[in-house]
């Protein structure tokens, strides 16, 4: 989930990303839209069909494509010549937080790629001797990869928790390979020295599982119960989500990836510091760790009722210097946004595609 701490640490994380970015556009203006604009951006998503979440159960068959250090698995859906969006999930999810925002945007036209992040699903690396390396670079790196394999210029992106950080990421290290970008809770760029900081008690206890992995018998827990922890993940993070074990089981089936257990811990200890990343991901952690301002068209998006750690929107407004708004979802929403608010997501796709 997101590395962006909560309580007393929003407080530090907001004066290191507002110094950041003072440095970096001094001159720029900056601003949440205002209630006037926002209905005028909903317009441009009229025309999309109401669908209620868990409409969709499925995908078409899955595609498989080699790609940088890994043969990744993929859905895709809409025209093959439609304007490309690449959705990216997170931790502990898989493709099917889109299964319903999906086939909106293929029905507005557009070609929609989903693809299981290293460690998910059908992805597999090409190689026994790649790293498994989980850090937000590499998996960055996997989704140009993936463009490139797939001839996509430039896309929009959307993703939530580990899929909105990758968003993030592209974003500001690659912004003429992102048109526009959704992402759910906001900037989610940090660091290994951000992670090092230490917090209050009470926001501490939100990241038990992180402090978990930092053992190995916090590792040999997450393999073994590898899908009763995500249960108790999403039950968490989404308190107010009333999945149902079907459901569940359909997302369930991407951790049984050989690489999922060594993907996920090596991403939460090198959050920490406890595990080295690899020397040619360095160059950009080192432009990341400067929290770079994103300027490509954005809307993020927050539930009413996320109960994973996340920041203000307040915290990270000023992290955008294009046009930018914020959208907070009612209804008892909660981390995995996308699926629990298809309806939701696909209009802010929509809407922030058209504003770029």
């Amino acid at each position: 989930m997101n590395d962006i701490k909560t309580s007393g640490a929003i407080d530090h994380q907001r004066r290191r990303l507002f110094g950041a970015a003072a440095l970096a556009i001094a001159a720029a203006e900056f601003g949440i839209s205002s209630p006037a604009g926002a209905e005028a951006s909903k317009a441009k998503s009229a025309g999309l069909r109401t669908t209620k979440p868990g409409t969709h159960t499925s995908f078409a068959a899955l595609k498989q494509i080699d790609a940088g250090a890994l043969n990744v698995g993929y859905a895709e859906a809409g025209p093959a010549d439609g304007p490309p969006v690449i959705l990216l999930h997170g931790w502990p999810y898989d493709i099917y937080s889109f299964v319903d925002v999906a086939p909106l945007l293929a029905q507005a036209g557009y070609r929609v790629i989903v693809p299981y992040l290293r460690g998910y699903g059908t992805t597999r690396f090409l190689s026994s001797e790649t790293v498994r390396n989980g850090e937000p670079a590499a998996l960055a790196v996997d989704a140009i990869a993936l463009m490139d394999a797939l001839k996509i210029e430039k896309a929009t992106l959307a993703g939530f928790d580990w899929g909105a950080r990758t968003a993030n990421i592209i974003a500001a290290l690659w912004p003429e390979r992102c048109k526009a970008m959704v992402s759910v809770s906001g900037y989610l760029i940090g660091s290994q020295e951000a992670g090092k900081m230490p917090l209050p008690p009470k926001a501490e206890l939100q990241w038990w599982y992180q402090y978990y992995f930092a053992t190995e018998r916090g590792r040999a827990g997450y393999d073994k119960y590898r899908r009763d922890f995500a249960k108790l993940i999403w039950q968490l993070a989404s308190p107010k989500w009333d999945f149902d074990e079907a459901t569940f089981a359909r997302s369930a089936a991407a951790f049984d990836n050989p690489d999922h257990v060594a993907i996920s811990i090596h991403n939460y200890r090198w959050r920490l510091g406890l595990a080295e990343g690899e020397p040619k991901y360095d160059d950009l952690e080192k432009r990341l760790a400067a929290a770079p301002v994103i300027t490509v068209p954005t809307i993020t998006m927050e539930g009413d009722a996320n109960g994973a750690p996340h920041p203000e929107p307040s915290a990270y407004a000023k992290m955008f210097s294009g046009k930018y708004s914020h959208r907070t979802i009612k209804g008892g929403i909660g981390h995995n946004l996308p699926q629990e608010a298809p309806q939701a997501f696909a209009e802010a796709v929509v809407d922030v595609a058209a504003e770029s």
